[in-house]
Parts: C-alpha cells; sequence; structure tokens
C-alpha cells in the first residue's frame, strides 16, 4: 500500500503533510487515513471544488483561475501552497483535474490532472493524462499523488 510507506516515510522524517484536492474529492486525504497512526503526520485537507474555495480559503488568485483555469499547472502550484500555508504542513499535495465523464475540451481533455507538491524547497508539478471511469482517474490521481510524494521522500 503506497499511502502506508508513504506514511512511515513521514513518520521516520518528522514530517507532516496536507493535502488540497479537488477532482479527487477527498479520496487522497481518505486513503492516508486509512493508515493506522495517520494523526502522526496527517495535518488535514481542503476539498477545494469550486473555484470560490481554491480563492477565498486556499488563496488561488483569482487571475490564474480567470486565465489559466482551475485545471492549469499553476492552479495547482497555488492550491499546494494553500494547503502548506493553511494547515501549516511542511509537505502538501494538490489535485486539479477533469475526472469525467463530461467536462473536457481539446485542449483540456477528460482525464487531465495536475498534481503539485509543495516543500519548504518549492513546488514541483506534474501533469497526466488518465484513461477510464470517472472513479479511475480519481482513484489514478490519488496513487500518482502518493506516488510524488513517495519521490520526494525518498531523495528522487
Amino acid at each position: 500500500m503506497l499511502e502506508a510507506e508513504v506514511g512511515e516515510l513521514l513518520r521516520e522524517k518528522g514530517l507532516t503533510l496536507a493535502v488540497a484536492e479537488s477532482c479527487t474529492g477527498g479520496l487522497l486525504g481518505m486513503r492516508i487515513t486509512e493508515v493506522p497512526g495517520a494523526s502522526d503526520y496527517f495535518r488535514g485537507g481542503i476539498i477545494a471544488y469550486s473555484n470560490e474555495v481554491k480563492r477565498e480559503v486556499l488563496g488561488v488568485p483569482a487571475g490564474i483561475l480567470e486565465e489559466k483555469g482551475a485545471v492549469s499547472p499553476e492552479c495547482a502550484r497555488a492550491m499546494a501552497e494553500g494547503a502548506r500555508r493553511v494547515c501549516r504542513a511542511d509537505l502538501a499535495l494538490a489535485t486539479t483535474g477533469i475526472a469525467g465523464p463530461t467536462g473536457g475540451t481539446a485542449e483540456k481533455p477528460v482525464g487531465l490532472v495536475y498534481i503539485a507538491l509543495a516543500s519548504p524547497e518549492g513546488v514541483r508539478v506534474e501533469r497526466h493524462e488518465f484513461r477510464g471511469s470517472r472513479q479511475g482517474v480519481r482513484w489514478s490521481a490519488s496513487e500518482a499523488a502518493l506516488a510524488l510524494l513517495q519521490r520526494y521522500l525518498k531523495g528522487g
């Protein structure tokens, strides 16, 4: 279980984690808290499904939402930075994307997800295009977010 391995690495390093989720709708936080003892390192999460919550709670600049959109690397970056700040965590993961089955465009197809990891060293953002059902896209996004965190914690 990736969430258990990540949890052990966080515990070993004495680091805390927060999440900001849009397209995963709480799935990432649920997976993290499935691990017994997650309260040792998990600070909390924000399900920022609406642009208002992204802006008002996480501090995503209105200009990013208007010019780049909620599904953009810039928004993912700002969401991760906001979650790290709001939850006072060492690290924060953010997910934003189009889970489908509708809502996609030629530029931003269904399955497009941006995942960001904010750390003291800065923010890493990854772009993914997942295939499958809405549930499959959401699961794949949560898996990719945990894998990004795992690579960071292992020094990659």
